[in-house]
This record gives structure tokens, C-alpha cells and sequence, in this order.
């Protein structure tokens, strides 16, 4: 090789240079994302939260704890509501939902995508819509009440009338009672629950269940020493995301409820846009943000975080 055709040695490449970068920029939207529309209006309500003033006279950081005080004096009730309602809505979209997730993975067949599609095709309806059409659904003469309230009949040949009678007594009535309140609840959040289990039971590869099954287990021993364990962080993330979403839900409550029913989302709108009470509903929203953390951390520890996210 001649010294004219020898070849220069080249630098690092661009992959060598800014690989290591490209993670990073990857993350910069999501990033940007949440330090605008999260970061900086957490902030914003905190300083509010330790403020004292009004929308007419201004707001001031005293750092005073006053609207803390507040909202633990005056609104136990309300948090009591949203943690019961919380956690029963949750537990209900569980047991409504993981037959459902099960049947979709392991007997969907041709079917799974139809059925998948069910599943999410309330979501093409506003969350208000549907909230609505559960108070119509179980108002004193909507379809499931007014039968049974005003007597059940059946009609012949000739269209007439050939037995009737009252099953409930008048007075009986769903709407706005906690009944119809978490029914609502359940509803509106049961696909947030079906999705993460169906993605986690569609991950199991049948044949652990059938080794389970050559190793002389029955189906319940199988389902409990295979299939449950494996389908475990879809039970997590299902969970988080109803149970989060539904503490901090007041429109359900608003709708189908009563005074009495009334969850700490009620009360922080209540402050925020009917009050103008800045303080104590951020102080409101703080307080529940802290508890479902709480709740959060305590639930990954009794689940193990470590081999669900492992």
C-alpha cells in the first residue's frame, strides 16, 4: 500500500459520542411533561396550602398550618368515605374482573378481540354520560325499579293482562344510597382493572399449568400455586389504577349519592371552585395525595414490589 493511499483514522462516531444520550432524550417529553403539569402546580398548591388570604385580597405564605387543622377537623368523614369507597370499588372490579381477564386469555379464541373491545367501548362514552345513565338506570321509575315497584305481569295471546303484583314496597329506593354510589364507582373504573390482568394472565404460558397439573395438582391448586402468583402484578396494577382514580372520584358521589356519602373529592371541588378556599383545598389535596401513597407503599409491600417489578 502506497503512503497516498493510506487512510486517515477515523474519529468516534456519532453513536459513540451521544449514545449514552439518547436515553436521556428519549425521556426529555415526558419529562418536560410532568414538570409542567405536575411538578410546578404541586408546588403552587403546596405554597397555598401554607397561605393565608383570598382570591380578592391576594394570597400570602404565612407557613401556617391553620387549613391543615382544618381539613383534619372538619373533614374526617369524608376521608373515612373516600377510603371505604375506595377500597370497595377496588375489591369489586377484582372479583368482577378477573374472571373476565381469565376467560378473555385462556377462552377467548377467536373471539379475545371482540370481547377486548366490549371491555373498552365505554370509554368511547364521556364519564359523565355514563355516570348519568346509571341514575337513570336506577332511578324509583327507571328499568330495573319500575317493574318490581309498580307489579310484574305478563301478557297472553290476546295482549292482556294476567298476573301483576308489587315485589318491592314503594318507599324502597337505590338512588342516592351508597349502593348506587359504588355500583357507579365499580363501573366507571372495572376496564382500568380488566386490562392490567388480561396483559398479565396473557403472559403465562399454559404449559406451566399443565407441568402443575402433570405434578398431580387439581385445576384450584394449580390456579392458586401457578396462575395466581404469575398474575400478580396485573392484580398490582389494576389496583393502583382504580383505586387511585377512585379516592379522588366525586362526580359518582355527586350523582348517586347523598350528603352522607359524600368523599373528600366533593370537598376539595366544593373548596377550590365553589368556595374560592385555596388553603384548605390544597391542604385537602395533599393530604389525600400523602394517604394514597401510604396505602400505595403498604400494598407493594405486602405484594412484594421486588418480584413484581422484577
Amino acid at each position: 500500500m502506497t503512503a497516498g493511499s493510506a487512510r486517515t483514522p477515523r474519529g468516534p462516531t456519532f453513536r459513540a459520542r451521544f449514545g449514552h444520550a439518547v436515553p436521556y432524550l428519549l425521556l426529555a417529553p415526558g419529562l418536560f411533561w410532568l414538570v409542567v403539569f405536575y411538578v410546578i402546580p404541586a408546588v403552587q398548591m403546596f405554597t397555598y396550602s401554607i397561605s393565608t388570604g383570598s382570591l380578592e385580597t391576594g394570597f400570602e405564605m404565612s407557613l401556617t398550618g391553620d387549613a391543615y387543622a382544618t381539613a383534619i377537623d372538619r373533614f374526617g368523614k369524608q376521608f373515612m368515605n373516600s377510603i371505604l369507597f375506595g377500597g370497595a370499588a377496588t375489591l369489586l372490579t377484582l372479583a368482577i374482573g378477573f374472571p373476565v381477564a381469565y376467560t378473555i386469555a385462556f377462552r377467548g379464541g377467536r373471539y379475545k378481540n371482540l370481547i377486548l373491545f366490549l371491555v373498552i367501548a365505554p370509554f368511547f362514552t364521556s364519564f359523565l354520560i355514563r355516570t348519568i345513565s346509571w341514575k337513570i338506570l336506577l332511578g324509583d321509575e327507571g328499568p330495573l325499579l319500575a317493574p318490581l315497584r309498580h307489579g310484574l305481569g305478563f301478557l297472553d295471546n290476546d295482549w292482556l293482562l294476567i298476573g301483576h303484583g308489587a315485589v318491592i314496597d314503594g318507599r324502597f329506593s337505590l338512588l342516592n344510597t351508597p349502593i348506587s354510589q359504588l355500583a357507579g364507582l365499580t363501573y366507571n373504573f372495572l376496564p382500568f382493572m380488566i386490562l392490567p390482568l388480561y396483559v398479565a394472565l396473557e403472559k403465562i404460558d399454559p404449559r406451566l399449568i399443565e407441568a402443575a397439573e402433570d405434578l398431580f395438582a387439581n385445576r384450584a391448586a394449580a390456579f392458586r400455586r401457578v396462575t395466581l402468583p404469575l398474575a400478580l402484578p396485573g392484580v398490582f396494577a389494576g389496583s393502583l389504577l382504580t383505586f387511585i382514580p377512585a379516592m379522588g372520584d366525586y362526580i359518582n358521589a355527586e350523582l348517586l349519592g347523598n350528603p352522607g356519602t359524600r368523599m373528600i373529592g366533593n370537598v376539595i371541588q366544593n373548596r377550590l371552585l365553589v368556595q374560592n378556599d385555596y388553603p384548605v383545598g390544597s391542604a385537602l389535596s395533599f393530604m389525600l395525595m400523602a394517604g394514597i401513597l401510604v396505602a400505595v407503599a403498604v400494598y407493594a409491600r405486602a405484594l412484594g414490589t421486588e418480584q413484581l417489578t422484577g
